[in-house]
């Protein structure tokens, strides 16, 4: 609950830590294959680890065959970062810090708590070590909280007084990699957690805020959240006997191209990254990235054609072809900058995370617009792509599916405020000149068109179930094709058993 934003959302992790919930809303309509990505390796290690004890991650669902492939390199991983350690042996069952105040605290009726960390107990014959290993796609910055709640947890959790030395690692599933989180005293551990856990969980378990996204899939208040707006139909299925998901127009995009990809990606396994990050896409979000920036100044002001030579955000490493070639597209781009358009004093907001619940298909639908401003007191969906080619799309709803869904969100009248006119617009930056091109989502041929996109994309997806992989010329330039045995040609890897 202390990890990245992007994937919680703070009330639901209130209710969670307040027992609100007896089970999620998705499980009273289960997957059939595994969808909690890490829980095959967390099962696989138990067995390996501790075979004399049933596994507390004890997998009930079967695999697909990319997250065994997964499962099996993080095992080989886990034992890279982490080799074998005589003066350690697992513990007898993850800790778990439990706190009664001697009275009621003042958030209303809590009497007890629990905290307890994600990951590989160790510790020393004697009791006087002990070490808790957190797993990680990849190793990534840890906040102060996350330091100290884990710090604590393996400090004080399940109670013992031999406790003196206490280290907490972190430990990269993809490239088994590892870093030191904390090493410390108990006492240490302790301090640590008063001065940055503490502070932390009161303002958890004190929050109000509401992040709409694909915490929702799970969540059983989200029926009656006041920040999860209704759209009833909005991707025009109605059926809601399959599991709960959430729906973007990425996740149509990858379904289509490959079931398998499209779910590995969902999965949020490791992707190539020499196919995920080739020149071509990093200029692309670069420009993205370039234009988010300018877009959010305070003063509003719109683009002009003067680019810095040095152009790119931080982060990003473009050649010299696609450096010079990200500053021709942006000069472009001045022409047709939406913030010349928009109305002064506008509201103007840059690559906002837009969800829905799909009441009828039983689907949290997520779309993020590069751009959403105000002309003529009606809503303008920006959606901004760029291309090295000099020839643009003439279907540009079957290319680009979330302007389908842009055209449902504002036609519907979705969006906050009144709901008389509104557009969408595409604008496609290319070598030779930029192309806007207007979408009336009032107009009933070009709905029509929309509802069929969403319906070709949302539909097979929707009553899909195994996700298995059609193998085919793309899988040359699948990002996950490293996770899949189907692909055309495949190199030996070694079999670590589950």
């Amino acid at each position: 609950m202390f990890g990245p934003e992007r994937y919680r959302c703070p009330a639901s992790d209130v209710f969670k830590a307040r027992g609100l919930w007896l089970r999620d809303r998705a499980a009273s309509k289960p997957e059939a294959l595994e969808s909690f990505t890490n829980s095959p390796f967390m099962a696989a290690a138990d067995r390996l680890e501790r075979p004399e004890d049933a596994p507390y991650g004890y997998r009930k669902r079967p695999l697909h065959d990319g997250l065994r492939q997964w499962t099996e390199h993080a095992l080989r991983m886990y034992h890279k970062a982490c080799p074998p350690d005589p003066g350690l042996r697992p513990a007898q069952s993850p800790w778990v810090y439990r706190y009664s105040p001697p009275v009621t605290d003042d958030r209303g009726t809590a009497s007890r708590y629990r905290i307890s960390a994600w990951g590989r107990c160790f510790e020393s014959a004697d009791g006087r070590r002990r070490e808790l290993r957190l797993p990680a796609t990849r190793l990534r910055e840890r906040g102060e909280a996350e330091r100290a709640v884990a710090a604590l947890v393996a400090a004080e959790g399940d109670s013992d007084p031999r406790v003196e030395e206490v280290k907490v690692l972190q430990f990269a599933l993809s490239d088994g990699r590892s870093a030191t989180v904390f090493e410390g005293t108990r006492a240490q551990a302790v301090e640590l957690y008063r001065a940055h856990g503490a502070p932390a969980v009161r303002a958890l378990l004190n929050s109000q805020e509401y992040r709409p996204g694909s915490a929702c899939v799970s969540c059983v208040a989200a029926p009656v959240c006041p920040a999860l707006p209704r759209a009833e139909g909005l991707l025009g299925i109605a059926d809601r006997t399959r599991p709960r998901r959430s729906w973007s127009a990425t996740t149509g995009r990858g379904h289509r191209s490959c079931p398998a990809r499209g779910y590995l990606r969902g999965l949020r396994l490791p992707v190539e990254d020499t196919l995920e990050r080739n020149a071509a896409a990093e200029r692309g979000r670069a420009v993205h990235q370039f234009l988010a920036e300018r877009h959010g100044r305070q003063d509003a002001a719109p683009c002009t054609a003067e680019i810095p030579e040095e152009w790119v955000p931080e982060g990003y490493r473009l050649p010299d072809a696609e450096l010079l070639l990200g500053a021709e597209l942006l000069r472009h781009h001045a022409e047709v900058c939406p913030l010349r358009r928009a109305e002064p004093r506008s509201e103007i907001r840059i690559e906002p995370r837009l969800v829905f619940d799909d009441t009828p298909s039983d689907l949290v639908v997520v779309a993020d617009p590069d751009l959403l401003y105000r002309d003529a007191g009606g809503w303008v969906w920006r959606e901004t792509k760029t291309s090295g080619s000099v020839r643009g799309r003439r279907d540009v709803l079957a290319a680009y599916p979330q302007l389908a869904l842009a055209v449902k969100i504002i036609g519907s009248g979705l969006l906050p405020g009144p709901r008389a006119g509104g557009r969408v617009e595409l604008e496609l930056l290319r070598p030779g000149g930029v192309d806007l091109r207007t979408l009336d989502p009032f107009a009933p041929h070009t709905r029509t068109a929309a509802e069929k996109v969403l319906k070709e994309q949302v539909s097979g997806w929707h009553s899909e179930l195994s996700f298995e992989a059609v193998p085919g010329p793309e899988c040359t330039s699948c990002e996950v094709a490293k996770w899949c045995t189907a692909r055309p040609a495949q190199s030996d890897t070694a079999e670590v058993g589950l």
